[in-house]
């Protein structure tokens, strides 16, 4: 930890930083007292000294922080740090949304060209050193509709563009989007399902997203169709999705969210019939706390400027 003598302003950061990482967030603002903790126990000493906070803050330790005047989150979706006591309060919140974007839309494609070319049988085959040849599918010409048009969903749309698919929006409201062919309002999300050969989930958790897919929509997709969830669980409802993979209403799915996490090791989804499942793992390259830190560095230059801060959370929204 770092003591300074009459700081202007009082910055914790919950996350190691090397000297150059430090030496960008002193940079930016110049004269402050930095604090790095290691982890959220050793806040309690110096909490209530704190104007600026980037880590988790969470619901025993919220009143001790007084001073806090913004709060950071390094996750992408911080659905977990909007608990009812931090909403009712005035600490701007921002988040990290963004920061895994480029990655997530890379394993949603790997996802999809698994699916698609029955990845599982190549992999049994070399298992049991069997020359197992088959005709398998192309991304060509197929349609992608994306549950969440903000930024994983649009860099998946850029990608998926690549592969030469349509694709389909879902977001509050409809309207145009670039390398999207159509968007969806979520209440007519029904009118996009069937028109897919994958549905991939990049929305936030929310009090309007919560269990938006249930038995009815996974019974209005393709039965060749495959479902793919790279940002929350429990935007699909787990019993009509295992319903939906048991029972073959769909061909299969590619789960790196999940609603318990980590997945339960006697959960029906790993053994679900043709399903992928990933550790919620589709973000963690290497870049992505690179791209978190530098977001929260440019909001730091803004803090303490006085200007607008970028990735604001709406509390009431959840995103």
């Amino acid at each position: 930890m770092d003591d300074r003598a009459t700081p202007l302003l009082s910055i914790g950061v919950i996350k190691p930083l090397d000297g150059d990482q430090r030496s960008r967030i002193e940079a930016a603002a110049p004269g402050a007292r930095l604090t790095v903790f290691d982890t959220e126990d050793e806040l309690d000493d110096r909490l209530s000294e704190l104007d600026v906070l980037a880590g988790f803050l969470s619901e025993d330790r919220l009143p001790k922080a007084g001073k806090l005047k913004w709060l950071h989150s390094w996750m992408a979706g911080p659905d977990t740090q909007l608990y009812p006591a931090f909403a009712a309060t005035d600490v701007a919140f921002t988040c990290s949304k963004g920061n895994g974007a480029v990655p997530l839309a890379e394993h949603a494609i790997m996802l999809m060209l698994m699916l698609n070319r029955n990845a599982l049988r190549w992999i049994k085959a070399q298992q049991d050193h069997a020359w197992d040849r088959f005709t398998h599918g192309e991304l060509s010409g197929l349609t992608v509709g994306i549950i969440g048009t903000g930024h994983s969903g649009q860099d998946l749309a850029l990608k998926a563009k690549a592969f030469h698919m349509r694709v389909l929006g879902v977001r509050r409201q409809a309207s145009g989007m670039k390398n999207f062919d159509a968007v969806y309002a979520q209440a007519d999300i029904d009118a996009m399902l069937p028109l897919c050969d994958f549905v991939v989930v990049t929305a936030p958790l929310t009090a309007q997203t919560r269990d938006m897919l249930g038995e009815a929509q996974f019974r209005a997709m393709k039965p060749s169709a495959h479902y793919i969830c790279l940002s929350r669980g429990g935007i699909a409802n787990d019993l009509a999705l295992l319903k939906a993979l048991n029972e073959g209403w769909i061909a299969g799915a590619g789960l790196d969210a999940h609603s318990q996490e980590p997945l339960p090791a006697q959960s029906p989804f790993w053994t679900a019939p043709n399903t992928i499942i990933t550790p919620h793992n589709g973000a963690t390259s290497h870049k992505t706390p690179e791209r978190g830190l530098d977001m929260f560095v440019d909001n730091l230059t803004r803090f303490v400027k006085g200007v607008e801060l970028f990735n604001v959370v709406d509390k009431e929204q959840g995103y």
